[in-house]
């Protein structure tokens, strides 16, 4: 079963990375929006919606210029259409503390850059224990 996913993150070579990963891990996605901000991120999700487009997984930095990671969960969280989308931080910040705070502010999971595609299936098939991997 196929996914829309968006990936934010200011380095256009981890939405890359990112994107690439997802594949390689055998994870089929019909569509792809990236943003570069949680700022740009919260407009693309809320045009895809107007259009009826649904985003089914979103997987994020916390580190970004405008709105970091944090600030776009707090964001989604609060949207009662956007709210129920499935977060994944993606960071290369893993403090205890962070993972934390985020889990508590209702990120799905988490998942410390560098990563290998094996751990990205692992987070994600538990997601969506029908989304077929390798």
């Amino acid at each position: 079963m196929t996914k829309s996913v968006m990936i934010v993150d200011d380095s256009p070579v981890m939405r890359s990375f990112v994107k690439r990963t997802i594949a390689v891990a055998g994870l089929e996605i019909s569509s792809c929006i990236e943003a570069c901000n949680g700022r740009e991120a919260l407009e693309r999700l809320r045009s895809a919606a107007q259009s009826g487009t649904r985003i089914d997984l979103i997987l994020t930095d916390i580190n970004m210029p405008v709105l970091d990671g944090e600030g776009l969960l707090q964001e989604l969280r609060r949207d009662p259409d956007l709210g129920r989308i499935p977060v994944v931080v993606v960071s290369t910040d893993s403090t205890d503390q962070r993972v934390h705070t985020l889990m508590r502010l209702g990120a799905s999971d988490y998942v410390r850059k560098p990563f290998p595609p094996e751990k990205l299936f692992e987070v994600l098939s538990g997601l969506f224990p029908e989304w077929s991997g390798p």
